[in-house]
């Protein structure tokens, strides 16, 4: 059982990944420690995901949510409706090399609002890894573990 709800979960956050026409497939709200040591969340685009396992968002450099990765990295994401509740647990990193920058850069950000190209300097990406989940979906049933053990 486990393993069908770590799959469904999978295919629900991927598909939730990405642009498209104008609007934005998905979000995740992403909790983070601030500046005070309590627990901050924020709605955030889910740029691309690998299914439980990783996912990126994009942000600007000068935003809280550097600040607060920057300070500890723990991280808590979240992605629900009425039909699942999704809660991964993990780290999230700043990255800011060019490679992982161009891959997560989506044509819609080519109007110019937030970001001139991925070369951008305050164009960052966070990219969180998945240590441990909470999966509940009304059709599948519901999962709680490490990662790690989840491919066992």
């Amino acid at each position: 059982m486990s393993k069908e709800v770590i799959a469904r979960a999978s295919e629900i956050i991927n598909a939730k990944a990405g642009y498209i026409g104008g609007g934005m497939r998905g979000y995740a709200a992403v909790s983070l420690i601030d500046e005070n040591g309590y627990p901050s969340t924020a709605t955030v685009t889910i740029a691309t995901a690998d299914g439980i396992n990783q996912l990126t968002f994009c942000t600007s450099k000068d935003r809280n949510f550097i600040t607060r990765a920057t300070k500890c990295n723990r991280a808590s994401i979240c992605i629900n409706s009425s039909e699942y509740n999704l809660t991964l647990v993990g780290i999230i990193d700043i990255v800011t090399d060019s490679a992982t920058k161009k891959a997560n850069w989506m044509p819609i950000m080519d109007n110019g609002d937030h970001w001139t190209s991925p070369d951008d300097p305050n164009f960052t990406v966070l990219r969180f890894t998945t240590e441990r989940y909470s999966l509940y979906i009304v059709d599948t049933g519901e999962a709680e573990g490490k990662l790690k053990d989840a491919a066992k």
